[in-house]
């Protein structure tokens, strides 16, 4: 019994080494996992004609609205149909990769309510607290399309990630959504690139085990910076809104995981930027130095104008009146337009 019960311990042994070598090497590549299911919208039901899905069945498997109405675009449609690819109501443009993408509105200036169009996914497993993530997607503005007049004259910035421990799913019913001005992962430029693909990225620590991942702008109108593709006094009808083609998401707790832009953060720091916002009695204006400055009310009144001598400039706002401006900086052959809000 002795040797036999022996052997069976040292094949015990044996066994419980190998299933923890086979777990090491099975571990390392899982860390690398893509959490994003579909991550290119490639997986569909079907070919289906038409704007618009709140469900998964209506478009990109295991994708949901969590607000408004997002587009599947697919090629297999017809050449200029209303979501088709790389023509359809909104767009010119050949996806990232594959032959599908989502596109939704990043930005809507007029209406009754700010506008916004978000996407959500669950995660193939939830996140860890106290983990790092790393991120990315690949965005393009959307400009032209196939219907008579131009849909989209604006591009928009804030485009982003943000991660929640519940499903947000949008009805028809559901009231307009409270923008909390904030994302986890986001590019806080405009992104004004109609032709080529824009990757944004990033990475963060999670605070909580977060099972949802939601792409969109988050941001509300007087938070969103945005740029004229067009002139707005054309003889076409003008359509304020921003739209953004979204494609090859993915969530990555390996640094490898995702494709990341690690010289994004050097790049941000050193565009020009005001702050705080919103502001009460005065106003920073930061890496502008040399540059000229207009500041337009909301009715479009010049209201101050000058030019920024340093590095860090305040401005004293405290007698201005309350509301939205648009502070425009322009030097070095580049024009930039900042929103910035006035509070009590």
């Amino acid at each position: 019994m002795f040797p036999s019960l022996k052997n069976n311990k040292w094949l015990g042994s044996v066994a419980s080494l190998l299933s923890s070598c086979l777990l090491c090497f099975v571990a390392f590549p899982c860390n690398a996992q893509n959490l994003v299911p579909n991550p290119s919208y490639e997986e569909a039901d079907t070919c289906q004609l038409g704007l618009g899905f709140r469900f998964p069945e209506q478009g990109p498997l295991n994708w949901f609205s969590s607000n408004g109405t997002p587009d599947h675009l697919q090629s297999c449609l017809p050449y200029g149909s209303a979501n088709g690819l790389p023509v359809n109501g909104f767009t010119f443009q050949q996806p990232f990769e594959g032959s599908s993408c989502i596109g939704m509105f990043s930005f809507y200036q007029n209406g009754i309510e700010e506008q916004r169009e978000w996407v959500m996914v669950e995660l193939l497993e939830p996140l860890v607290p106290g983990r790092t993530y790393y991120g990315s997607f690949h965005a393009n503005a959307g400009f032209g399309g196939a219907t008579q007049f131009p849909q989209i004259w604006l591009a928009s910035s804030h485009i982003g990630m943000l991660f929640t421990m519940e499903a947000r799913q949008w009805d028809f019913a559901s009231p307009n959504p409270a923008y909390p001005n904030h994302a986890h992962i986001v590019r806080p430029e405009i992104l004004a690139d109609t032709v080529a693909w824009s990757l944004v990225s990033g990475s963060f620590v999670a605070d909580s085990a977060y099972r949802y991942l939601m792409i969109g702008n988050f941001f509300n109108n007087a938070m969103t910076d945005t740029l004229h593709f067009a002139d707005p006094n054309s003889v076409f009808p003008w359509y304020p809104r921003g739209y953004t083609l979204i494609d090859r998401v993915c969530v990555s707790e390996a640094p490898d995981g995702c494709e990341v832009a690690h010289a994004i953060v050097e790049e941000v720091v050193e565009l020009p930027n005001v702050y705080p916002n919103p502001a009460t009695g005065m106003l920073m204006i930061d890496h502008a130095e040399g540059q000229t400055v207009k500041i337009f009310d909301a009715l479009g009144k010049v209201v101050w104008s000058g030019r920024v001598y340093s590095e860090r400039q305040a401005l004293g706002v405290e007698n201005w009146a309350r509301g939205i401006y648009v502070l425009q900086l322009e030097g070095n052959g580049v024009m930039k337009k900042v929103k910035f809000v006035l509070k009590e």
